[in-house]
């Protein structure tokens, strides 16, 4: 009976850190790109649309996985605390970018944001090495987008 309640309370806890991984991105429902976006001055290696959708629900699912299974080890602790850091982080740079089309404080909040993504997979590595392994494409995406955001800053000087 203990191990059914335990797999249980595993399973919920998998659900709880997907929903909330994905609440990320709808806090910024109503600052998406628009005919804004669409004129700026983009570099030839600018990914089209598309290619956003499929890569962030990647990269969420893998960042809620790694830190289930950091929670798994270690509950509600510090390598967590960065997480959620970094998650709100993350919420904050569409507003900013698409919402406020400031693009050179996009830029610092990406910055911010690079470093907390860091500090956390450094931290979950600790904890589980294959939570380290799951944020590396979250931190190789972030590192791109960073570049994106620095170019098109660049590009379109207000």
């Amino acid at each position: 009976m203990r191990s059914t309640s335990s797999k249980l309370r595993n399973a919920l806890a998998l659900v709880g850190f997907i929903v909330i991984t994905f609440c990320a991105p709808l806090m910024s429902i109503g600052s998406m790109p628009g005919a804004w976006y669409a004129a700026l001055n983009k570099p030839t290696w600018n990914p089209p649309s598309w290619v956003f959708g499929p890569a962030w629900t990647l990269l969420y699912t893998l960042m809620a996985v790694a830190a289930w299974l950091v929670w798994k080890r270690v509950g509600f602790s510090q390598p967590l605390a960065f997480y959620f850091v970094q998650l709100a982080l993350n919420a904050a740079w569409t507003p900013i970018f698409f919402g406020a089309h400031q693009l050179g404080w996009a830029l610092v909040e990406i910055i911010l944001m690079w470093i907390m993504i860091l500090l956390t997979l450094l931290s979950f590595r600790r904890v589980t090495p294959t939570a380290g392994w799951l944020f590396v494409p979250y931190l190789a995406w972030v590192s791109f987008a960073s570049f994106l955001n620095l170019t098109l800053w660049r590009l379109n000087p207000a």
